[in-house]
């Protein structure tokens, strides 16, 4: 194994940040479901050795494949702002199997009301645990905001979905079977900005091209949250959308009638394999370093050597 080459610096993107194909390699690579079985002493250990390979204290002997592995490991369980590991379910790497599960039931069960209610409930406690790990760390929120936002996103799902269930009786069954994505894109809407409204409020730090901080944007949090909206309703789309397609047509034939209780697995493996694309996809839609050019009165302090201020947006 080749030794690491000097001047190696182990928090330079391997791939091109300003392009959705260098975004999406990168995601492809943070995102692995595989890394959620990474034992959490191994995770501790590639901690450790990405801070010391920042400190300058790599172990003699150590390979660019094993400090590449060990960013890897890193970037997947532990956030990007405190570098506290994150929960598991939190995780964006948790995203293929969590997702998987919920979304082929919320398609699965969408026939009855309780099943609605009960399914999307479920969906919104999972959202806002993912949303509450990813958040900017910089901009710490209450238990009583948590809960304010928990509740009212959960009311907003649990109310497109009932009102749209009960309208759509008459319908088309496939109108139907698109009632969850309808929910989950209005939760979305609702969850993550009021998950993240202390940043809205207060603003999140922003930082020149050196990472020097210069102060917080009110104007970056919003532009941040919105695009985290829209990646998040990306993420589910295909899946919810295409697949009721599928399984429309599917459920027409004999031998899927005869095997209705192998309905729900199948939905959720397809909805597997559309996240496994549309998970890293959908985190590379926008960069996670955003650029934003300055107001008048951060040039007024600072001149004009820094034009533009860059902010990390969170997932």
């Amino acid at each position: 194994m080749a030794t690491v080459p000097l001047g190696f610096n182990i928090d330079a993107p391997r791939w091109d940040q300003s392009t959705f194909v260098g975004r999406l390699k990168h995601f492809l690579n943070i995102t692995d479901p595989r890394t959620v079985l990474v034992p959490e002493k191994e995770l501790d250990r590639a901690k450790a050795l990405v801070e010391g390979c920042r400190a300058g204290l790599v172990p003699p002997g150590s390979s660019r494949e094993q400090l590449l592995y060990a960013k890897k490991l890193y970037d997947s369980a532990f956030h990007p702002d405190s570098g506290e590991k994150m929960n598991l379910i939190g995780r964006m790497s948790f995203q293929v199997p969590g997702g998987m599960a919920l979304t082929g039931c919320m398609l699965q069960f969408y026939r009855t009301v309780p099943a609605v209610v009960f399914w999307q409930w479920v969906n919104q406690s999972f959202n806002a645990i993912v949303n509450y790990t990813n958040r900017n760390a910089a901009s710490p929120i209450s238990l009583r905001q948590i809960g304010v936002a928990y509740i009212t996103a959960t009311g907003t799902a649990l109310a497109t979905a009932v009102g749209l269930n009960l309208y759509t009786k008459r319908a088309p069954p496939l109108l139907a079977r698109w009632v969850p994505f309808a929910a989950v894109a209005a939760a979305n809407c609702v969850n993550i900005p009021m998950m993240r409204q202390q940043e809205i409020i207060n603003g999140v730090m922003v930082t020149d091209g050196d990472n020097n901080e210069l102060g917080c944007s009110r104007r970056a949090a919003a532009k941040g949250i919105a695009q985290v909206v829209v990646s998040r309703i990306t993420m589910a789309a295909p899946g919810m959308i295409i697949l009721p397609i599928i399984m429309e047509r599917l459920e027409k034939f004999p031998f899927m009638q005869r095997i209705r209780v192998l309905h729900g697995p199948l939905q959720v493996l397809l909805c597997g394999g559309f996240l496994l694309f549309m998970v890293p996809a959908a985190c590379a839609l926008f960069p996670q370093r955003l650029e934003l050019e300055l107001r008048d009165s951060i040039v007024a302090k600072y001149g004009d050597k820094v034009p533009y201020v860059y902010f990390n947006k969170g997932l």
